[in-house]
């Protein structure tokens, strides 16, 4: 019956690459994962971290909407933000996005 199907001739496979090449480049997508992506966000979330342990009453703050104001009070979880005289709003405290510097908001505000 060996008749009736023909012969395969394929061509010689190419030889495979050794074991440590293919570990090798596992380590190199590893590498840079871990310089350009984990490295940079855990250093973002460790400053933002600390920007929201250290919230004072007084600190001129943005949210992460971009509602800028001055924390009037501050709790364990919340902050009470002045955006203007007599108009508060409370926020948690990890929606503030960033700080500014003492005086900005009197300098938009005019």
């Amino acid at each position: 019956m060996d008749f009736l199907i023909p012969m395969a001739h394929a061509a010689d496979a190419p030889a495979a690459a050794p074991a440590w090449i293919n570990f090798g480049m596992l380590a190199i997508f590893i590498a840079i994962f871990y310089f350009l992506l984990w490295r940079p966000q855990q250093k973002r979330a460790k400053e933002h971290r600390e920007l929201v342990g250290t919230l004072a009453k007084g600190d001129e703050v943005v949210t992460g909407g971009g509602v800028a104001g001055t924390v009037v009070k501050v709790n364990d979880d919340y902050a009470i933000v002045e955006l203007s005289e007599g108009n508060e709003v409370v926020v948690q405290k990890q929606a503030i996005a960033t700080t500014l510097p003492k005086g900005t908001l009197k300098d938009i505000r005019k």
